[in-house]
């Protein structure tokens, strides 16, 4: 029987779980802050320390502006550290649909960010002497039905479209029928490859460590680490002269403007409400280093497979796939590392062990296009959002687009990602479908996922609904202890799930995310699950003073 971590586990990661990249990259080579403890003054106060909020930083930093970035667990805590660590601009949404959506002058915006993102990765690793792995290669787009299929043919059909439009927008793109990736020896036939050249891959945190490095150096630059947002203020009557962060712990960070790059914004509804919220798996499996091409491969599946490669020892490498997407917390996680597994098996059979296991968590716009600006009603506070499977590029270009937009610079992409945005027309009926869903899920305020406490298994938790209380959310440690939580998410007050793969609360509102001991790890809401007995409060205050 697995060994469940201890409470502090949480404040290093989002989940039980841990990713490929602490195999060369392990938590303790990432760099330590202090906690904030006395009220300070700076021009920019970046609220969290993922790609988006490192990026950000670097950006503002190297254009002289003094910034303070805070980060409620450890640095890197986030998605960042849980990616498949993928640099692309064939992004998930088709430009087809981009276009569709909000014009082809918004698709070409879209294109050209995540093109330069990509390429400013490679160019800072190189300027900065970061061994981070970086590699330019191609990105394959495959159809998911075998060749034999006539789903194929229409299915690559669809792929040459995009490329088509790509190609317009000024991407390089090319198309190979009959091409056959090596390495891919197993009987499953799915040649025919639609190519988005010049795409990348890297190691996302030995990048970020490095670049973290860089800017503790930088006498402009400050980092606190535990240290919680609790609030965001702007000051001032008819013009804000002023913005305020306040901290759980009762500091506050006066600023001139503000950056919320948290994953999801830790506020009540506007853009949280035009999000959908996914679970993805990842494995990483040994295959002979030299037997295959290092490439990116994606098929159409819905949802769909994603491949990339990443380095392992001397004799292997290792062969990251993902998929098995469903939103958060409403399905069960059984069943999708094995799935991930078997299709790898089938077409790479040189594939040896399994070593890691993991899940991560999409943000998807509901009209395809991230929020990356000036937040709805403000004047000096800024959202970095909506990942929508692009969260590393995405962090990047967001980076440079918010320090323009700090420093009053002309940036082209703004229109595209502006959080302000009203959403087009044709997505309204999938945001009405969207919210009568997100609804449903209260209907767990009437049920009971155990009977009684003691029918829990050890290391397992769930969803204890008394009739004439409020629900509660239990789990059993490796010794038996119960801990006990309020299952009200303080967000929304939905009723949490027990994720049993990463041995988390997850929320199935907006996707609210807590370690088992009730620790916050992902928005939108700001605070944890209050604890219900001694147990809970014991193992939630461990987390905490880790």
């Amino acid at each position: 029987m697995a060994t469940m971590s201890q409470p502090q586990h949480f404040m290093n990661t989002s989940g039980e779980l841990d990713a490929v990249w602490i195999h060369k990259e392990p938590y303790s080579n990432r760099p330590h802050f202090s906690k904030l403890n006395k009220d300070i003054k700076v021009d920019v106060c970046v609220i969290g320390a993922g790609i988006a909020g490192v990026s950000t930083a670097y950006e503002l930093v190297s254009r002289g502006l003094k910034v303070a970035m805070i980060e409620a667990r450890e640095v890197l805590s986030g998605e960042t550290g849980r990616t498949s660590g993928h640099l692309s601009s064939a992004l998930d949404a088709s430009y087809v649909d981009i276009a569709k959506k909000h014009g082809k002058d918004a698709a070409k915006n879209a294109a050209s960010s995540h093109q330069w993102a990509l390429k400013h990765v490679g160019e800072i690793s190189k300027q900065l002497g970061i061994e981070c792995e970086y590699k330019v290669i191609p990105d394959y787009e495959i159809s998911q039905y075998e060749k034999s299929d006539p789903k194929h043919e229409d299915e690559m059909k669809e792929i040459q479209e995009d490329l088509k439009m790509a190609k317009e927008l000024g991407l390089p793109v090319s198309y190979k029928p009959d091409y056959a990736i090596k390495g891919w020896d197993g009987k499953v036939d799915q040649r025919d490859v639609g190519i988005y050249e010049e795409q990348a891959t890297f190691h996302p945190t030995m990048y970020l460590v490095g670049l973290l490095k860089w800017l503790a150096k930088q006498p402009n630059f400050e980092c606190y680490t535990h240290t919680r947002m609790l609030n965001i203020e702007e000051k001032g009557l008819l013009t804000t002269k002023e913005v305020q962060v306040s901290t759980l712990d009762g500091n506050t960070i006066t600023c001139n403007d503000a950056v919320e790059a948290t994953c999801i914004p830790l506020q009540k509804l506007s853009i949280v409400a035009q999000m959908e919220y996914f679970r993805t798996y990842c494995i990483a499996i040994r295959i002979p280093r030299d037997s295959y091409e290092d490439c990116l491969i994606n098929d159409q599946a819905d949802p769909y497979h994603y491949i990339r490669f990443t380095g392992c020892d001397d004799k292997d490498d290792y062969l990251v796939i993902g998929g098995g997407d469903h939103k958060v917390g409403q399905e069960e996680e059984a069943g999708r590392f094995a799935e991930l597994e078997s299709w790898v098996r089938k077409r790479y059979t040189q594939a040896g062990s399994v070593d890691y296991k993991w899940s991560g968590q999409v943000n998807d716009s509901v009209d395809l296009m991230h929020f990356v600006g000036l937040n709805q009603g403000k004047s000096h506070t800024y959202v970095i959002t909506g990942d929508t499977g692009h969260g590393l590029t995405m962090g990047v270009l967001a980076g440079k687009l918010v320090a323009d937009e700090i420093q009053g610079i002309e940036n082209p992409w703004s229109s595209a990602y502006n959080p302000k945005r009203l959403p087009p027309l044709s997505s309204i009926p999938s945001m009405v479908a969207h919210d009568v869903q997100i609804n449903m899920q209260y209907k767990r305020f009437a049920q009971s996922d155990i009977p009684d406490i003691e029918s829990l298994a050890i290391g397992e938790g769930g969803i204890l609904n008394p009739k004439t209380k409020k629900p509660l959310a239990v789990y059993k440690d490796d010794q038996g202890k119960v801990h006990q939580f309020s299952a009200l998410c303080p967000h929304l007050q939905g009723v949490v799930c027990w994720n049993k793969t990463e041995k988390s609360w997850d929320c199935p509102i907006h996707g609210s995310r807590f370690s088992k001991d009730g620790v916050q790890i992902m928005g939108p809401s700001k605070a944890g699950l209050s604890p219900a007995d001694e147990n809970g409060e014991a193992a939630q205050q461990q987390a905490i003073k880790a």
